[in-house]
């Protein structure tokens, strides 16, 4: 049996943030899965409050290059990477001076929502989708950790479906209390568009925030994980209607074996479905 292939995409992953349990996750659980003999990749943003000379962060130039066109606007494309050195685990990093050189992740100094915060995960997502096709590495398993990941399985069910690199992988969305009050620019549902995007998947979009953003990585994976005990009420509720695999909120001590298993059914399951 070939070894499996597992993208993380992360909105955080410690030590380059400021430790919070999305971080620890983001962190432990792509080394726990290698250990375990799958074959990992690891994304994140570059925010702009990320010490590269300490983390040691270099460009990609072969991975870099590329416009990703945004509301009209092209935004260059670059990769960054950094080692953990005692896991044994690269860091690929998302990068672009229009939206991550600034000091603070997704409020400014006087806690203000960045107005962009809507183009800052399309590109994000957009770009990991992107590099992962430049890297020529399928992955058989795509899990996201955070709203920033959010957009990764409409883009891949969506506008990236036909490409060979994606086509045996399942999504897994892992949900947690990562919550934000301030709705996204009145225009995020054209932004949105993207190729293979129609008007069913964009019903999401026309009132932007946090909930509507969940649902739809939500309704376009294959699994859903709860990564936390207190997640949004609301996302609580429709999760309980699901027709899909679904993994309940698990011990932070055993969370690792559990997942592998986890992503273990859900490739035996499309195995069985495929055949």
């Amino acid at each position: 049996m070939k070894k499996a292939n597992v993208l993380f995409v992360s909105q955080e992953i410690t030590p380059y943030l400021k430790e919070s349990q999305l971080g620890m996750i983001g962190r432990y659980l792509p080394q726990g899965i290698q250990e375990r003999g799958k074959e990992i990749r690891t994304f994140m943003p570059r925010f702009g409050n990320i010490n590269e000379r300490r983390n040691q962060l270099h460009e990609v130039i072969r991975l870099s290059g590329m416009n990703l066109i945004i509301d009209d606007t092209d935004h260059p494309l670059i990769i960054k990477v950094a080692s953990i050195q005692s896991a044994r685990m690269q860091i690929y990093f998302i990068d672009n001076d229009d939206y991550f050189q600034r000091k603070f992740t997704f409020w400014d100094k006087n806690n203000k929502f960045y107005a962009d915060n809507d183009e800052r995960t399309i590109f994000f997502c957009r770009g990991v989708l992107e590099t992962v096709k430049k890297l020529s590495w399928s992955p058989d398993i795509i899990h996201t950790h955070g709203w920033m990941s959010a957009l990764v399985p409409l883009y891949l069910k969506r506008s990236f479906r036909d490409n060979p690199i994606f086509t045996d992988a399942r999504v897994v969305v892992s949900v947690y209390n990562d919550h934000f009050d301030e709705p996204f620019h009145k225009d995020f549902v054209n932004k949105v568009k993207y190729e293979g995007i129609g008007e069913k998947d964009l019903r999401y979009f026309k009132k932007g925030n946090y909930v509507n953003l969940m649902k739809s990585a939500i309704d376009h994976s294959d699994a859903v994980i709860i990564g936390h005990p207190d997640i949004h009420p609301e996302l609580r509720d429709y999760i309980a209607e699901l027709d899909k695999p679904v993994l309940d909120y698990q011990n932070p001590e055993n969370y690792i074996g559990v997942y592998n298993e986890f992503y273990d059914e859900i490739l035996v399951s499309e195995a069985v479905t495929t055949e």
